[in-house]
């Protein structure tokens, strides 16, 4: 059985920006100044959404100089998929059986 992920990660990747720079970190490992070029978001406005990211848990930092690397937590977005993919076999397994409930 998989951990289970907390709906703060689902609020955090559900943001547009936010699920760019994990889409963005998913094949490199980036700095913030990196992040800005690729995204066209204001600095200010960056650091808050990686800010999100990093308390969801969804990134790590790394500190290099003056420059903050960010990395995806794989096991993280692993889990999350996970845990649809166990949904969707729940939600599958009610549909073939016709499971309802009467109503009173």
């Amino acid at each position: 059985m998989l951990m289970s992920v907390g709906s703060d990660v689902i609020k955090a990747l559900a943001d547009p920006l936010r699920l760019q720079i994990v889409t963005l970190l998913a094949r490199e490992t980036l700095c913030t100044t990196h992040l800005v070029e690729e995204t066209g978001a204001r600095q200010t406005n960056l650091s808050n959404h990686l800010r999100i990211l990093r308390d969801a848990g969804v990134v790590e930092t790394e500190p290099c100089g003056r420059f903050t690397y960010y990395r995806l937590r794989p096991e993280v977005i692993a889990t999350l998929a996970g845990q649809f993919g166990e949904l969707a076999e729940t939600a599958h397994a009610t549909a073939t059986a016709d499971i309802k409930r009467a109503c009173p």
